[in-house]
């Protein structure tokens, strides 16, 4: 029999503060954090909100880094540890995995809920799609579970992103799959400089970060200019084409 509403929410702690972030006019994360908490009954995600409480009471963050990995690879995990995890057992470790995303974030809806079904299986549910470094981010792993679930997702086509002083997860604009604006293929350059710069990816090797972006054109959709080393964006290399007479129709009618 599935359990009543008042049932569900007794699943959670009292977060009076967190709550105040649910009460204006605008979507609230801890919304979706409790749904998630109260779907699933994981308790990770329990204890983030309840240390996150207790970060506003005392107007401090608990997180502190480490070393955390997968076999062969340098990057992509963000080792993330509670400094207060005998207050908050539940929420001891939280570690995040970068996965690359394909160029221009095409995705089928079948690889999207397969990576869904592990993540919910095995780690806290948590996906954040798209931060500015380009990658999906899976955040709430332990350290234990954490090599079986890269297994399980690589198993799928999926592969972890750049963390650190290496090459950065690349991340390139729709391009001319189906914008009218594109005036270069994004998708084909993003390709081709993954597949010569892979193993910087997974295996830091620089003195410090580095990142291509690539744009289509000059509306930079993706923050190349401001979030990358080297922005590749697409530019018009012909005199600008104006049809005068259509302008001046649209005068004259306005």
């Amino acid at each position: 029999m599935p359990k009543s509403k008042s049932q569900q929410e007794t699943f959670l702690h009292p977060t009076p503060m967190l709550d105040e972030l649910e009460s204006g006019p605008w979507p609230s994360f801890v919304t979706g954090l409790k749904k998630l908490a109260n779907r699933t009954h994981n308790p990770m995600v329990r204890g983030a909100l309840d240390q996150l409480e207790y970060s506003y009471e005392t107007k401090m963050g608990y997180w502190k880094g480490g070393v955390v990995g997968v076999r062969g690879y340098g990057a992509g995990i963000i080792p993330r540890f509670s400094m207060i995890a005998d207050r908050f057992p539940e929420a001891a470790e939280f570690h995040t995995l970068r996965v690359q995303p394909p160029p221009g974030f095409h995705y089928s809806t079948k690889s999207l809920r397969d990576l869904c079904d592990v993540w919910e299986r095995e780690g806290s549910g948590i996906i954040c799609t798209h931060g500015q470094t380009g990658n999906l981010m899976l955040i709430g792993c332990t350290q234990d579970n954490i090599q079986n679930i890269f297994d399980q997702i690589n198993q799928l086509g999926w592969d972890l992103g750049g963390a650190g002083a290496d090459m950065r997860t690349g991340m390139s604009c729709v391009g001319q799959a189906r914008c009218e604006h594109a005036c270069y293929d994004t998708l084909g350059a993003h390709y081709k400089v993954l597949q010569r710069y892979n193993d910087d990816v997974h295996r830091p090797s620089f003195p410090y970060k580095f990142k291509f972006k690539f744009s289509g054109c000059p509306n930079d959709c993706t923050n190349a200019t401001q979030r990358s080393d080297c922005a590749v964006i697409g530019t018009w290399r012909d005199d600008i084409q104006i049809d005068h007479k259509k302008v001046g129709a649209f005068i004259d009618q306005h």
